[in-house]
């Protein structure tokens, strides 16, 4: 009996293991990624987070860049600077896709496999974007933001735990 439980309770484990997250393109196609990382955009009013995510694909990788928004107009748009811990960049133009899902804008850009074997051993350190749109009053803002690896706004020197996200190793065992 105890035999049974514990191949049962290691098949539980081997399966939460090697589950992962996906990332579905405007619908079209899924790939295995990386899980959500709320980066701080101290600078962005409304919810002062930016939802990140990394999809492994055929050629490379695809970042995923999502805020809320009181307007669907708006969009994330134009050049997207990724800087890395190294203090090297990655430049990702805008390829235009992007996509409205409830109260968040989402844009995609692609990486090619030599800048996701950089972010393999690189951790990121943080992302500038820009939002579009034509402003009304009372509309979320529009402008250049940076999104920043960080876990909370706040914390004191006595506090141990990780602060950052731990891109790196999370993209590294996404690859593998």
């Amino acid at each position: 009996m105890n035999l049974k439980v514990l191949i049962f309770l290691l098949f539980i484990v081997t399966i939460s293991a090697t589950s992962q997250e996906q990332i579905i393109i405007k619908g079209l196609k899924q790939y295995p990624a990386t899980s959500s990382w709320n980066f701080i955009c101290e600078n962005y009013a409304l919810s002062g987070l930016a939802n990140i995510q990394i999809a492994k694909t055929e050629k490379g990788g695809v970042l995923k860049l999502a805020v809320e928004t009181t307007n669907p107009s708006f969009t994330i748009a134009g050049t997207v600077y990724v800087y890395l811990i190294d203090n090297s960049i990655i430049t990702c133009s805008d390829k235009g896709i992007r996509e409205n899902i409830g109260n968040q804008i989402i844009s995609y850009y692609t990486f090619s496999s030599t800048e996701i074997n950089k972010l393999k051993t690189t951790d990121i350190q943080s992302i500038h974007f820009n939002i579009k749109g034509i402003s009304n009053k009372f509309n979320s803002q529009i402008g250049n933001f940076t999104a920043v690896n960080r876990k909370t706004y706040f914390s004191t020197a006595s506090d141990k735990t990780k602060k950052n996200y731990a891109t790196a190793s999370e993209i590294s065992t996404l690859y593998q």
